[in-house]
Formats: structure tokens, sequence, C-alpha cells
């Protein structure tokens, strides 16, 4: 599934896709500098998800080894990334072994509290998770480098709840709409931003199953 990422000469072949992104990343690193850059958006991977719900019960060991390896391949990415004055944002999201606080946490104290390692905030993320978005600023503000401007809302019923039946976007409860269509509070996010004098750019992403992205570029 993820060889869309990659160029075709390294499809179906997983070392040779993964060292292309290692390659990418350093050069990421390298073009932030050269740009003014101060922080670069990124995902963590997702070694560990196809055993995120724990039936059978997991082996014992199995989710640390898995946040181990992950440490080890990012440890000297980081280190890439501090050589240029960057910080790494991991966009914490559902298809990814960093995900919430907890995760981010776990991850944190396995690549010993690395300075560069920080987190793309993404309310609307956090939403179809059910996750405390404001909550989570007041507790991880200060490594909070990124903003995602993103909306969301989540409509559970006695049919679909969190997994949604593997529907298509429009059929889930929790999906992500354009801004200001969704239930994110984004009033009180810029607020706990300026509180923390939260010093990067707010990014709009926009992601609707429902209205054409035209439509919410006018509104917006």
């Amino acid at each position: 599934m993820l060889d869309g990422f990659a160029p075709a000469s390294v499809h179906n072949n997983p070392k040779a896709r993964r060292e292309w992104a290692v390659q990418q990343l350093h050069w990421a690193a390298k073009a932030s500098k050269n740009l003014g850059l101060t922080e670069h958006a990124t995902f963590s991977g997702a070694l560990a998800q196809p055993f995120l719900y724990p039936f059978p019960q997991r082996p014992a060991g199995l989710v640390e080894e898995a946040f181990d390896e992950l440490a080890r391949r990012w440890t000297p990415i980081l280190n890439a990334f501090d050589e240029n004055g960057v910080d790494v944002g991991y966009e914490l999201h559902p298809g990814e072994d960093l995900f919430d606080g907890v995760t981010f946490e776990m991850f944190l104290d396995r690549v010993k509290n690395h300075p560069r390692a920080n987190i793309l905030y993404d309310p609307s993320h956090m939403v179809l998770q059910q996750l405390d978005y404001l909550d989570f600023i007041d507790i991880y503000h200060e490594r909070i480098k990124l903003f995602h401007v993103k909306d969301a809302e989540f409509n559970p019923s006695g049919r679909r709840g969190v997994y949604s039946g593997y529907q298509s976007w429009i059929n889930r409860a929790g999906r992500f709409r354009s801004l200001g269509d969704g239930r994110v509070d984004f009033a009180s996010i810029f607020s706990k931003m300026a509180q923390y004098d939260f010093a990067g750019w707010a990014v709009l992403e926009w992601e609707c199953a429902i209205k054409h992205p035209e439509d919410g570029a006018r509104r917006r």
C-alpha cells in the first residue's frame, strides 16, 4: 500500500523503498535549512498498527520492540535534522504508530527526549479518536511546532462507531469536513495557542467527504 508514495523503481521492494525514504528525509533536512525553514512535517511510520486492537492477546514485548525499532530508524534522521537546525513535527494520525499523546511519549522516551522530535498538531485526527484536543495542547504545547487547521466531526450511532465498519468516508461516524462545517472548536484552539505563544503557522488543510473544495474555499 505504501508503494504509491515512492518511485516505480522501488515498488514491491520494502528494503529499497525504505532506503529511498530515508534519503528523502536527509535531503529534506538540508532543503529546509537552505530555504530558511525551521520545521518539517512528517509521519512516524506504522510498524505496530496491525496489532492495534489486542485480540488475540499480543505476544509480550511485541509493541515495545516495534517502538524500539522505530526509534532505531528515526534517531539518525533526527540527528541529521538537528545538524541542520530543523525540528521534525510528527503528525499524530490514527494510521501511524504515533497517533496520540501516549504513543508520542513512548517514542520520545526511546529517542531520549531528542530535542528535534516534536508534534504537528491536527485536531481533526483527535476528533476521530475521541481525544480531548484542547487538553492535549495544555500537556504537549512545548513540543507542538506545526499546526494543521482541519475540521472534522464524529457522529456515532447504534450501527457505527470509531471503526465504522470499513465504510467510505461519507458513511463513517468520524469524517473530515470543510473548515466551519465540522465540530472542532478553533476559537478555543487559537486561544490556547496564543496562551502558549505558539510561534508557527496555522496551515489550512482542506479535506471533506461532502463539499467540493472550491465551495469550501469560497466560504473561507
